[in-house]
């Protein structure tokens, strides 16, 4: 505020200074970068919603008018791809190798991250950087091996045998990501859990894991989606049918002279839907871990 001092008998003026270059500028550049993201939001929502309209409408509605609304609303052709076309089968299989994968490598990672990053010895950190090697790997060169490795132990064609080797290759992504966060706790928690007398195990589960919540939460985040979006392993290590996982089902709503598109758009409604729900629950509890960590 920048106050005017008048001559006797005339009327104080009090004048506002005008807003800084630098304050507009900023105003500005938000403007723009919130403009861009709500465009950016609308383009990639833009197919979801398309597809999701498409599923349901019908075949005929489809081939004449393809990015039309649905005339008559209809549920037949998530019925269609449930029951007739077997994706209640493929969902099922997918639910259970993806669940099963995340969960082991993830119980695995937490006790080896957590000794490799608690532990000075020269021997845990060769073999920390053997885990970490595992980044490096190809999946595409890995495959042959693994298929001959499995085929030797009778488990090609099984769900056993997809959650192992989903396990096995996300290890040292999970390994990599739950060290780091282990390394930036402060080794006075482990010493006050150790003086009040709690063991090794104890220590683990009840002051070091709720710690590294939102580490675990990432690790199953970015290990489920793309384990749930996998169409190379199952499709060389399953021949059986029964067997298909979500991306390979799909396939089969294919035909050679025909496709049922409706179909299609609903069965990849339901490959959709439990990927949003994850991404929802999963995102929440970072943001309430980190701002609980912030509050702190």
């Amino acid at each position: 505020m920048a106050t005017t001092l008048a001559a006797p008998g005339a009327t104080a003026t009090t004048t506002r200074p005008a807003t800084p270059p630098g304050r507009r500028t900023g105003g500005v550049r938000a403007a723009l970068t919130s403009t861009l993201l709500w465009v950016y939001a609308a383009v990639a929502i833009l197919p979801l919603l398309t597809m999701v309209l498409n599923s349901f409408r019908t075949d005929q509605e489809l081939v004449s008018e393809p990015l039309g609304l649905p005339a008559e609303p209809s549920l037949a052709a998530y019925q269609e791809a449930w029951i007739e076309a077997s994706f209640s089968t493929y969902f099922w299989n997918s639910i259970v190798v993806t669940v099963g994968s995340v969960a082991l490598s993830t119980a695995v990672s937490l006790l080896a991250a957590y000794a490799l990053a608690r532990s000075r010895s020269r021997l845990m950190g060769v073999i920390e950087q053997v885990f970490v090697s595992g980044l490096m790997m190809p999946v595409f060169l890995m495959i042959v091996p693994i298929f001959y490795l499995l085929d030797s132990i009778g488990m090609v064609s099984t769900r056993t045998g997809l959650v192992l080797v989903y396990a096995a290759v996300s290890i040292p992504f999970s390994v990599f990501v739950l060290g780091t966060f282990f390394r930036q706790l402060p080794g006075e928690l482990e010493e006050a859990a150790r003086i009040d007398g709690a063991g090794p195990l104890r220590m683990f589960w009840s002051v070091m894991l709720p710690l590294v919540r939102p580490a675990v939460a990432t690790v199953v985040v970015f290990r489920f989606v793309p384990i749930w979006n996998d169409f190379f392993y199952p499709l060389i290590l399953v021949r059986d049918r029964t067997r298909y996982t979500l991306p390979v089902g799909l396939t089969t709503f294919f035909g050679e002279y025909q496709t049922s598109w409706s179909t299609l758009f609903a069965g990849l409604v339901i490959a959709t839907l439990p990927l949003v729900v994850l991404f929802l629950l999963a995102t929440r509890q970072i943001i309430s871990g980190l701002t609980a960590g912030m509050g702190k």
